[in-house]
């Protein structure tokens, strides 16, 4: 199969399509030179990431293509009906990202709660003049431990980041529509494993309970985070957004941070990527990463293999 790897992959996914003797395509090819590349050269299948848009034009004017693979969990840079509707299969990876994204929630929680947000802003600008004055400022931090974390969202990813709050000795409140209970299994070094049911409960009760909030939703049409929910959050309490820009009303947030309605936030995701709004950028109550949660080495590598493990099996059968 001649598989053009547009956005790039892992070296181990390339190496496992290659020990299955697919013919690679591993070069960037720009969005107006798609169509004739992928004619030109007989691509069978696509690998793409967020850059690459593959819509019904497209597909309809490349007629050898039988799959389009996307690195990532979202398809909204694909026409997905309508490419189902050609009989193209569309595959994804939308769980091999979770312990990344988990991970980066803790580290923003860290970082607001132990004032690491400000410390960092601060020490290279003036550590040497203000050091003590900076020290005292953050010295009132606060501990993980017994604090309740809310989990807005608890299918695979929120259920993730329940294990790593578990372990850090938080107490979970979690709120999904459609999930009622779930097992979280903890497993250890000397692989002892702990097993805990999660509940679910109303949102109501998660905002007004929680210590943090973190969002694991996917896109909305409306923000379920807005001025109303946070009037009800206490006011030493903190959101922590890595799942969608759009699904808390950032005006708002920023009005919520700016009253002392809520204490501190954190965002991984803007409305307006790539150009996060100058107000967001310069609140020194909110902790920021620029779109990162799911990009590790290691969320990479798992992806990527997940991607050519399924154009492999799609191939054979």
């Amino acid at each position: 199969m001649n598989i053009l790897i547009n956005d790039g992959l892992s070296a181990s996914a390339v190496k496992l399509l290659e020990d299955q003797d697919h013919k690679l395509y591993p070069i960037k090819v720009a969005q107006s030179q798609l169509v004739n590349y992928i004619n030109k050269h007989h691509i069978e299948a696509i690998i793409i990431g967020n850059d690459t848009k593959i819509n019904s034009q497209i597909i309809d004017a490349c007629t050898d293509l039988k799959i389009i693979a996307k690195t990532g969990s979202e398809l909204n840079n694909i026409d997905f009906v309508y490419a189902k509707t050609r009989g193209l299969k569309v595959f994804n990876s939308p769980d091999q990202s979770s312990e990344s994204v988990a991970e980066l929630v803790i580290a923003h929680a860290l970082s607001c709660m132990r004032h690491l947000k400000n410390t960092n802003r601060d020490m290279p600008l003036e550590g040497d003049q203000r050091f003590t004055e900076i020290q005292k400022a953050a010295a009132k931090g606060q501990e993980l431990k017994g604090k309740t974390i809310g989990i807005i969202g608890f299918e695979k990813l929120g259920q993730t980041l329940a294990q790593k709050a578990i372990a850090l000795g938080m107490k979970i409140l979690a709120y999904d529509p459609k999930v009622n209970e779930a097992q979280v299994n903890l497993e250890f070094f000397d692989q002892q494993k702990l097993s805990f049911k999660i509940e679910t409960t109303d949102l109501e009760t998660l905002l007004t309970e929680s210590d943090i909030i973190s969002l694991h939703t996917p896109r909305l049409k409306k923000p379920i985070l807005s001025a109303k929910e946070f009037q009800k959050m206490k006011p030493t309490a903190g959101v922590i957004n890595t799942s969608f820009g759009g699904v808390l009303d950032e005006v708002e947030l920023v009005n919520a941070l700016h009253n002392n309605t809520i204490a501190f936030a954190a965002l991984d995701v803007f409305e307006n990527e790539p150009h996060p709004e100058i107000q967001i950028l310069m609140q020194d109550k909110i902790s920021l990463s620029p779109h990162i949660s799911g990009s590790t080495l290691e969320s990479q590598e798992r992806i990527g293999l997940h991607i050519a493990q399924q154009i492999i099996n799609f191939d054979k059968n």
